[in-house]
């Protein structure tokens, strides 16, 4: 007997026996009601007739592992243009700012009380104070938006982070305006952390799938810096951080139970 053929186990005595007998040769404890319908296979080898249910399991297994090569091939060598272009913008801003002696409030940031200004939810994400503040968030945006690119395309992570930030910017401004202070608030705190939020959901889902662990070390403390920079960046506001990463948060989560690789 082929060691193939070796796949049921006696509830009884635990010995492996073939799957076409009803009863265990060893203990003659019943292993089955009835032996499986046979049918010959391409071989010509007598094998068990599979349910419509195991075939559609099976078709489906073998499109998705045909597709995930091409998928793979086609999106390894993009390259990351939304994180590029989501850390040269803020980079381009800070040097025209300093070299025009602008104050950042003029610059793109919110100011609070907050007016009428709509725009600035926008472009606060992109306004930084310091280089130290753009250096931070640039590289947390570097590590963790090329992965969200592979997985969903330039676009929509773009879109993705760019919700973040301005979405933790809305939120920043109205704690502000409900603690009846005046602050500016700008800088891509909300996209950073929303960005290692998102990406944390994104290998959650990939690696129970796979069943392979998955590296959290380096989120957390990129989560933790982020979190960390209102401490010594006055323009850097801690809720609105906050406010970016459940954004991500919930974007991850949402996107990683209904878009699969193409």
């Amino acid at each position: 007997m082929s060691e193939t053929e070796l796949s049921v186990v006696c509830k009884s005595c635990g010995a492996e026996v073939s799957p076409y007998v009803t009863e265990c040769p060893y203990c003659g404890a019943r292993v089955r009601k009835r032996a499986p319908d046979l049918e010959r296979s391409g071989d010509g080898a007598l094998e068990p007739k599979q349910t419509r249910r195991e075939r559609r399991r099976e078709e489906k297994a073998r499109q998705k592992a045909a597709k995930e090569p091409r998928f793979r091939a086609a999106t390894l060598g993009l390259r990351p243009w939304g994180s590029i272009a989501l850390i040269l913008i803020p980079a381009v801003a800070l040097v025209v700012r300093i070299a025009m002696g602008n104050a950042l409030e003029g610059f793109g940031g919110v100011v609070v009380p907050f007016d009428s200004e709509w725009w600035r939810l926008v472009t606060a994400p992109f306004a930084y104070v310091s280089v130290g503040y753009l250096f931070a968030v640039g590289l947390a945006i570097a590590l963790f938006g090329p992965p969200l690119e592979r997985r969903f395309g330039t676009l929509p992570s773009f879109l993705l982070l760019l919700a973040c930030g301005v979405l933790g910017t809305l939120a920043a401004t109205a704690v502000a305006d409900q603690r009846d202070v005046m602050t500016v608030i700008a800088g891509g705190n909300g996209i950073a952390l929303g960005g290692v939020a998102a990406w944390f959901m994104v290998a959650r889902s990939e690696s129970r799938v796979s069943g392979e662990g998955f590296e959290t070390a380096g989120a957390l403390v990129a989560a933790t810096v982020i979190l960390l920079l209102p401490v010594v960046v006055p323009t850097a506001d801690f809720w609105g951080g906050l406010a970016g990463g459940v954004v991500g948060l919930l974007a991850g989560f949402t996107a990683t139970r209904f878009h699969s690789p193409r």
